[in-house]
């Protein structure tokens, strides 16, 4: 069945018109009045709905039932990452959001080569959220991770994080991310890794300094957008 994020109250026997994305996409599979679809707004759970009325651009649906299933990790883990150049970050976020990231934090590093601000670095973050909401409206999750707003990495480190903070880190005292999760104890993780060419030592220094334990991946040196999806899967399968 078809899924649309919806982000308007979804009571049984409501009758709305969808949101001009997601009419789009209907009138685009060419669904009719009486199909049914799934609606999700990112408050918990799906609804079942059915199409009542075709317009021109606009698509009214009636929901008829709400099913509180979820689809999140066992536990939350938030990205943290210096922003990859390109596209890449496109598709770091859509698989991210597939394997049940609970936020992405974009950084901007001294290595950077991606570099945003002001109205574009707005533009970025709003085009990123639309590619975490599609993420979920294909593989099934009903919680959008909310893409922040990008920050220079110190005035972030500054901030009030979780407890367990992972540091991606080459350097030789890192420790292997498996056995570092052996020790982990329950609860919300956050996971920072570097842009091309990974962080700098200062801001590694810095990192160390809030609070982060070091950790790696293997002797293989991982892109900037594959290791923290690497990181991702191990920490939310070691449950």
């Amino acid at each position: 069945m078809p899924r649309f994020y919806c982000p308007a109250p979804l009571p049984p026997g409501a009758t709305l018109e969808l949101p001009e994305g997601a009419a789009r996409h209907v009138q685009v599979l060419r669904l009719q009045p009486g199909h049914m679809i799934t609606l999700f707004n990112g408050e918990g759970g799906e609804c079942e709905a059915t199409v009542t009325r075709m317009g021109r651009s606009e698509v009214q649906v009636q929901v008829v039932a709400h099913d509180p299933v979820e689809r999140e990790a066992p536990r939350e883990v938030h990205l943290a990452l210096g922003m990859p150049a390109n596209e890449r970050m496109d598709w770091l976020v859509e698989k991210a959001t597939e394997l049940g990231a609970a936020s992405l934090q974009p950084l901007q590093a001294e290595r950077s080569v991606l570099r945003l601000s002001g109205e574009r670095a707005e533009k970025k973050r709003s085009h990123w959220q639309g590619v975490a909401i599609a993420a979920c409206e294909q593989c099934g999750r009903n919680r959008v991770p909310p893409v922040h707003a990008v920050q220079p990495l110190p005035a972030w480190l500054a901030r009030d994080l979780p407890a367990q903070r992972l540091l991606l880190s080459l350097q030789p005292d890192s420790v292997p991310l498996g056995q570092r999760l052996a020790a982990l104890p329950s609860g919300p993780v956050v996971f920072l890794s570097g842009p091309e060419g990974g962080l700098s030592l200062a801001e590694e220094q810095a990192a160390r300094a809030h609070g982060f334990v070091p950790v790696s991946l293997g002797a293989r040196t991982l892109r900037a957008e594959t290791a923290p999806l690497a990181a991702l899967a191990a920490i939310t399968l070691s449950l």
